[in-house]
């Protein structure tokens, strides 16, 4: 697969999502069958895997560690830290220096290694200047136990605040044709500042595939159905479905997947960006590597830029109130 550079790390154009295959989007896949995804992902090319310790609440860095770690050094890993288990089983945002330390410590048992290449605080905790959870994670660097730092879901403002503290090597937020967030602050401020940008949930959950149900289709805790609803909410969801009439036709003309489509819009984005799709289904994982190989020219962006955009999707990302509590969404206000 097409390589590109992440901080000092060289990995596959497009990485794996590693978390659809222990929550988020239906039942889990049995755990033998996520490790034979897995290590196909590494047959099939894919270098850079993404993991958090909220995934599952463990199971999915435990599944990494058990099935990839004869492969350690095919891939690089990345983890995140930033939340905890309160004592009635909420989970909730937590970025008290010695949280993200003892996070750190649970992930890299589980995950079966002694160093996470790239560590991403997952949310910042509004309760937690940026600066002492990022001091945090400079510790763990100074301890050898992870490699770099990364950041996730954060505004421009915040990420120069964290930048001052320690070089942050990547940021991590939602990013594909239906969210545009990024392009109003982020993107330009990580080029400005040599920070690479990870676009998670590059295929609009699914949405961007031409595959995806709307919320009455799906378990009431996918995420579909939770945090992400407003767009796959019956009425919002049939006015977007619209857009993927002339989408499909642009991926026909391009002899690729709608899949691949939205995938190749962002590998044309200036900046490098990696994007990382998850799945939990064999085929789908090779067809997303395919993507690294669709060269869109300018023409095709431009048509599909105007075609998926804020302003043509209905419905917000979010529910109101995570719109509300996210701080990229400070870059954006709605």
């Amino acid at each position: 697969m097409q390589q590109r550079e992440l901080g000092p790390f060289t990995v596959s154009a497009i990485g794996l999502g590693c978390m659809n295959v222990s929550m988020g989007y239906g039942p889990r896949i049995p755990d033998d069958e996520a490790g034979r995804l897995f290590n196909a992902a590494l047959d099939q090319g894919y270098t850079f895997l993404d993991t958090a310790s909220l995934y599952g609440l463990g199971h999915n860095e435990s599944l990494i560690g058990s099935y990839l770690a004869a492969r350690r050094d095919e891939y690089v890993l990345a983890s995140k830290c930033g939340f905890s288990r309160t004592e009635d089983g909420k989970t909730v945002m937590d970025g008290r220096p010695e949280v993200l330390i003892q996070t750190c410590e649970d992930s890299l048992r589980r995950l079966n290694t002694d160093v996470i290449d790239l560590y991403y605080l997952h949310r910042i905790d509004p309760k937690v200047p940026v600066e002492d959870s990022v001091g945090a994670l400079a510790q763990l660097i100074e301890q050898g136990k992870i490699r770099t730092i990364g950041l996730s879901e954060i505004s421009a403002d915040s990420l120069r605040r964290a930048h001052a503290v320690h070089p942050i090597t990547a940021v991590q937020s939602e990013y594909s044709l239906w969210t545009r967030t990024p392009e109003r602050k982020m993107l330009a401020t990580c080029v400005e500042l040599g920070v690479g940008f990870v676009p998670f949930s590059p295929l609009a959950r699914q949405f961007l595939t031409g595959k995806s149900p709307d919320v009455t289709q799906v378990l009431e805790d996918d995420i579909r159905a939770t945090i992400a609803r407003p767009r796959f909410e019956p009425e919002n969801f049939a006015q977007n479905q619209q857009l993927l009439i002339p989408f499909g036709e642009i991926a026909r003309r391009n002899g690729c997947s709608m899949a691949q489509l939205a995938l190749a819009w962002l590998l044309a984005q200036d900046g490098g960006l990696i994007p990382i799709p998850g799945t939990k289904h064999m085929d789908w994982m090779i067809e997303n590597a395919g993507a690294a190989n669709i060269e869109l020219d300018a023409a095709t962006v431009a048509e599909l830029d105007a075609l998926i955009n804020e302003d043509t999707v209905a419905g917000y990302r979010y529910t109101d109130a995570l719109m509300k509590s996210t701080d990229s969404e400070k870059d954006w206000p709605r």
